[in-house]
């Protein structure tokens, strides 16, 4: 037989007059916790009530109800509204939303009241940071929502930021999977995948600590108390796009500076300009870095300058400066602590004293021509400038009185100036080892090629010399021989093996999109795979198969494993030492690498290297593309394109170069001379319609004016 389910009867609400409601004295709560009851007043002020009292009628000593209601659950509510009252805001009779007891029931109130508040569900912190990211998605300001729920605006900024963390993360804090000390220090950084990165990089590891989230996170970025960060300024990045993190649960010292790369091109832009004023100067050099190692100025010599004199207004002030200190310092002389005020004034006073011994140090013309600057950033971010270094190229020669530099006797300038006056010269200025070049176009002198650009043309030049070498075995055995003969007689020690003679492969860690596609690259890997298929695997077995070689096989073989040894790139010389190659090894590489083309007969025009818009005249200045065209073409077919924009005159410049053998200098021999082909006369009629009609034009004005053109 089925049981039958009892009904249940809730109990019943209604609106009372305030004035009949009163606290009953069987309510649990004591202690005061949470929100304090003027801010609760303020909250149903605004919102009115929320929830309903819970009540019970009171009875009279016959047990008939008097029309009073006491509240054992809801007294913090009733308060609030008490005080409502007393502030005017609220009638005496509003009526209130009540859920009355039966009076007749076996439950008691303290019961009542300690349901109420034992089973009510606490609210999920990430709960909150969601209800706050919403209403401000809403439209809400922080500020309304901080007055709202009557708490600071930087706390609302700290729940609006744990809930902007990756939805990922937020479900395993929600699952307990992460504690909240955790969930605040991904707050850091606002890419949810690096955040999603690092905690599974740490979710199965035993070090999970905030601290190590934040490291994480932040690995890559720049401090903003680093010196270069300083140096630029937080609002001058931010302005230039870059993006700060910040963390909002703990100190972070200004915070982290995302984009190192911006930070970086923006200190060497200031750097740069602040050399450029140093330049006006007129010193030699200037050496730029963001800081320069230990020993930098070793082997230098440093100028004595003098110390800037003071004016009589500076010394005024300085004077005034130490009489009030000492007056301050007599005055409180046996207190034991001074007063803010004069602590203060103390250090103004010094800090200004201290600007007065940081004047600018005078140095002789002379010296500032032949001397130069090393600028950077100091310790404190601020810009650190030291004057007069004097290079050991630079000193001035050893002269006897009466006596010039040549043994002639000494004699007075044009105008009466001095024969040894400095004439005026532009300082070089480095920037990390590299020179800082002024725009294209800002004057008429010629830049060197870029060094990326002659890197790639003397890969081009090396693969054309292996392959040349490979098919000269004369010239390879020379080579090799010229490389043991000084081996064995120039080297003041040995190691390892019985000899030591061997090729190093080399590569090219920079190289040119179309290098592999060379006839150059072509032949030597056909010669490769020839050799490849035909070599024993087993050693015995190879040595015995290459004894057994023909001597004209042997030395193919012989040339083909030395060309892979042929160096003859351009790499920029280290002038510090240590790796890399020195000046004086990049000139001796570049000579003999000279020698092996004139000994193999190279020339890069027949192994196929035609200059184009990609790999030469579209990345070199227009002033370097009328001066290719002038030396293959000649003037006249310069002067069919000079007017044109650069992109126009690359293309142009590529038809006018095809077939004239013209090479860029890395690809010639040291002592050749640039090839001229006048593309004029018959060829002219080839050219594109609007560079025709410039050539007419050219062509009558060169039968107008002869002598202007035989001028230049």
């Amino acid at each position: 037989m089925a049981t039958a389910v009892q009904k249940i009867t809730l109990s019943s609400s209604r609106d009372i007059p305030f004035n009949k409601l009163v606290l009953s004295q069987a309510n649990v709560r004591r202690v005061k916790a949470g929100v304090s009851i003027e801010e609760l007043a303020e909250d149903i002020a605004r919102r009115t009530l929320l929830q309903s009292l819970n009540v019970r009628p009171l009875l009279n000593a016959e047990g008939t109800e008097t029309g009073m209601f006491e509240i054992p659950a809801g007294g913090r509510r009733y308060r609030a509204l008490e005080l409502l009252v007393k502030q005017k805001r609220l009638a005496k009779t509003a009526p209130v939303p009540c859920v009355v007891r039966d009076p007749a029931t076996d439950i008691l109130a303290e019961d009542d009241s300690l349901a109420e508040n034992i089973q009510r569900a606490p609210l999920h912190p990430l709960d909150q940071f969601r209800a706050f990211q919403a209403m401000r998605e809403k439209g809400r300001s922080e500020e309304d929502i901080a007055a709202a729920f009557f708490t600071t605006v930087n706390i609302v900024k700290q729940r609006l930021r744990l809930a902007s963390v990756s939805p990922k993360l937020l479900d395993i804090y929600a699952e307990d999977g992460m504690s909240l000390e955790q969930l605040m220090a991904f707050t850091v950084s606002t890419d949810h995948a690096r955040q999603e990165q690092v905690w599974e990089a740490i979710a199965g590891s035993w070090s999970k600590e905030p601290y190590q989230i934040r490291r994480m996170l932040t690995e890559k970025t720049v401090r903003a108390s680093d010196r270069r960060a300083v140096f630029v300024g937080l609002d001058a990045y931010e302005a230039a796009g870059g993006i700060v993190l910040r963390d909002l649960f703990q100190q972070d010292d200004g915070g982290w500076l995302e984009d190192v790369g911006l930070l970086d091109s923006l200190v060497a832009e200031k750097l740069k300009a602040q050399a450029e004023t140093i330049a006006a100067e007129g010193w030699k050099w200037i050496e730029v870095a963001t800081d320069f190692p230990y020993g930098y100025s070793y082997g230098l010599r440093k100028l004595d300058g003098e110390m800037a004199d003071l004016t009589a207004e500076e010394q005024a002030t300085i004077d005034a400066l130490n009489a009030e200190y000492q007056k301050l310092e007599a005055e409180y002389e046996d207190a034991d602590e001074l007063p803010d005020e004069v602590d203060e004034r103390l250090g103004e006073i010094e800090r200004a004293l201290a600007a007065f011994d940081e004047r600018p140090v005078i140095f002789e013309p002379t010296d500032i021509a032949r001397a130069g600057v090393f600028v950077s950033i100091g310790a404190d971010g601020r810009l650190s400038v030291d004057r007069g270094y004097v290079r050991p190229e630079d000193e001035a020669p050893v002269v006897e009185p009466g006596q010039d530099a040549d043994g002639e006797t000494e004699v007075a300038g044009q105008d009466g100036a001095e024969a040894g006056a400095p004439a005026a010269q532009r300082a070089v200025i480095t920037i990390g080892g590299r020179p800082s070049e002024p725009e294209e176009d800002e004057d008429d002198t010629v830049k060197p090629l870029p060094e990326r650009l002659v890197v790639e043309l003397t890969a081009h030049r090396t693969l054309a010399l292996r392959d040349a070498v490979a098919k000269n075995p004369h010239v390879a055995l020379t080579a090799l021989l010229h490389k043991l003969v000084v081996d064995t007689f120039q080297r003041t020690s040995t190691s390892g093996g019985c000899l030591e003679a061997s090729v190093r492969h080399i590569f090219f860690p920079v190289q040119a999109p179309d290098l592999k596609d060379t006839a150059s690259a072509r032949s030597i890997a056909e010669r490769q795979e020839a050799w490849t298929t035909d070599l024993p695997q087993d050693d015995q077995a190879l040595w015995d198969w290459l004894a057994a070689l023909d001597e004209t096989s042997r030395l193919s073989l012989l040339a083909h494993c030395v060309s892979f040894g042929v160096n003859a790139l351009f790499e920029k010389p280290n002038p510090y030492g240590g790796n890399g190659v020195s000046q004086h090894g990049l000139e001796r590489r570049l000579a003999q690498a000279d020698r092996l083309a004139r000994a193999t007969g190279l020339d890069m025009v027949e192994v196929g290297w035609t200059p184009t818009v990609d790999n030469y005249l579209g990345r070199v200045p227009k002033r370097r593309i009328l001066e290719a065209v002038r030396e293959g073409g000649g003037e006249r077919a310069a002067q069919l394109i000079d007017h044109l924009k650069k992109g126009d005159m690359a293309k142009e410049a590529e038809r006018l170069l095809a077939d004239t053998g013209w090479l860029p200098e890395p690809l010639r021999l040291a002592d050749a001379e640039p090839s001229s082909v006048d593309v004029g006369g018959d060829d002219a009629d080839a050219l594109p319609d609007f560079l025709a009609g410039d050539e007419d034009e050219a062509a009558t004005e060169e039968a107008d004016e002869p002598s202007a053109i035989a001028a230049e």
